[in-house]
């Protein structure tokens, strides 16, 4: 006899299992596909060369005919071997490709391959959707890019994170399985869906572009079918990573509410929770920084006068800005506008008569800082009377730079941005957050394209006029906690963390150069 946790663990193991082979619509075996879950590309001709048509869902040898009927040539991948002594069957290796020619009985279908034509059992074969790379006519590499993302990484990470699961899956008594360790040993490799995850609402808008016409919603449902896929339209197919990766610390949450502290499989399923907790937190934080450096993008091509590389070359968030007095060793004192980045602090100066145009005048590399603060009273490197100040020194080439705030609060906010801008780089690091370049280099193109459709002309002291700030919103919570009594479907809303209204962005809003 089972006790009832054991009962109830032995169900938490099976939601867990089962929401992991039935990833993409059905449930699979992992050994369909080979460790890399490699799938090679043939060619052949349009899936429909006629007119197209809606595919009501039905019977999916119904709908081949159908296909058949209208002229389309339509092919069939081999899932498996079939060896055959018969003459009246066709013989094939899992990963080829037939052409099938009549399929209005369920169980064995008429085809051709490169041999001969003969009968095969149709449960042997699926739909060949990957050939849609081949329809050139329909699909660009671009939106097929947009659509799918790196949903083939994730295909082969799956494949290969089912089979270890599989293993320490303990079929006889599955509430003694031991199967944290599988978590904690492919925890880096989920970090994949962040990519997916961030690039899923580009999928849904190119996705409805493409199913307003006829021959894209025929194409998709034709696909389904032969693939013999559960009646979901496609885009519910590409939400599903999105939702596994959510479920993951709401299972094992529930796994280990019914795992007792003396179970083996205790402490890894412990590990394994907080695991995938901070998976998911990490997914969170690098969608909320590709909607950061959208706005750090706009903000730069606002400056006027800008020199040297872009801030996101280094920088992915703004942490503090504010007004401070900078002094030079010849005891001059320069009014400037400072920008607290990560890696980077970049100072502007404002215009004599338009208060609301920056111009860029230099930067400070923040990785060779030191913070120090500074009493009030006579500096001693300096040789002049300070108050509310603080020094940024260079370790390398003990270079001082000497900076005063206007009240003691102010002097305060800047000393406690600097020690979090110097944490935040190195949790970055632990975390392993990092934007690509081609991101970045996106957010840049989108930035300056939209600038120049906002420029009217105007010029003001010869320089163009930049367009309205954007407010950005310094990082107030990093890491989440997934209630296990959300709906599960609501998982992947709640992981924004809510951010407290910020004051630190409050004079951007009076720095917009078309104030109306």
């Amino acid at each position: 006899m089972v006790a009832r946790g054991g009962m109830a663990r032995f169900w938490s193991l099976e939601s867990l299992h089962m929401g992991t082979t039935a990833a993409d619509g059905g449930t699979e075996s992992s050994a369909l596909v080979d460790d890399n879950g490699s799938e090679e590309d043939y060619s052949y001709e349009e899936l429909c060369q006629t007119t197209p048509r809606y595919l009501q869902p039905g019977g999916e040898q119904l709908a081949i005919n159908e296909l058949i009927s209208d002229g389309s040539i339509v092919y069939a991948e081999a899932l498996w071997d079939h060896v055959t002594m018969d003459d009246q069957e066709l013989g094939f290796k899992a990963g080829d490709v037939i052409r099938v020619l009549e399929a209005s009985n369920k169980d064995w279908w008429w085809g051709r391959n490169e041999d001969k034509e003969a009968w095969f059992p149709a449960s042997f074969v699926r739909g060949y959707i990957r050939q849609c790379r081949k329809h050139t006519g329909m699909f660009t590499t671009a939106q097929l890019s947009t659509i799918f993302g790196n949903i083939e990484d994730i295909y082969k990470f799956q494949r290969k994170f089912l089979k270890d699961l599989e293993k320490q899956y303990n079929k006889e008594e599955p509430h003694l399985s031991e199967i944290g360790s599988c978590f904690l040993q492919h925890q880096e490799g989920f970090a994949i869906y962040s990519e997916y995850c961030n690039n899923h609402p580009s999928a849904c808008i190119e996705l409805s572009k493409l199913m307003k016409q006829g021959k894209y919603r025929h194409f998709f449902e034709a696909c389904r079918l032969l693939q013999q896929m559960i009646d979901i339209a496609i885009d519910g197919f590409l939400l599903t990573p999105v939702q596994k990766i959510c479920k993951y610390p709401l299972q094992l949450a529930e796994l280990l509410k019914y795992t007792t502290q003396e179970h083996s499989d205790y402490n890894n399923i412990k590990a394994a929770y907080e695991a995938m907790k901070n998976v998911a937190c990490l997914i969170n934080e690098r969608k909320r920084r590709l909607e950061s450096i959208d706005k750090i993008a706009r903000w730069q091509v606002s400056i006027v006068d800008w020199e040297g590389p872009d801030v996101l070359a280094r920088s992915s968030e703004l942490i503090h800005s504010g007004e401070l007095t900078k002094i030079s060793k010849q005891g001059k004192s320069q009014q400037r506008t400072f920008f607290l980045f990560d890696h980077q602090l970049v100072f502007c100066k404002k215009d004599l008569l338009r208060r609301d145009i920056l111009y860029y005048k230099d930067r400070i590399d923040m990785d060779e800082m030191e913070l120090v603060d500074t009493e009030d009273g006579r500096d001693k490197d300096f040789n002049i009377n300070v108050k509310n100040a603080f020094k940024i020194i260079n370790r390398a080439t003990e270079e001082v730079h000497l900076f005063c705030a206007k009240k003691q609060e102010d002097k305060k906010r800047w000393m406690e941005a600097c020690e979090s801008e110097r944490r935040r780089v190195r949790e970055d690091k632990e975390m392993g957050m990092e934007i690509s370049e081609n991101q970045k280099k996106q957010a840049m193109q989108n930035a300056r394209k939209s600038r120049h459709g906002k420029m009217k002309g105007v010029s003001y002291n010869g320089c163009p006029v930049p367009p309205l700030h954007q407010s950005l919103h310094p990082i107030h919570q990093r890491h989440i906690t997934v209630p296990t009594s959300i709906p599960q479907q609501q998982v992947f809303a709640l992981a924004e963390p809510k951010r407290k209204p910020s004051l630190f962005w409050h004079t951007f809003n009076k720095l917009t150069p078309f104030k109306k």
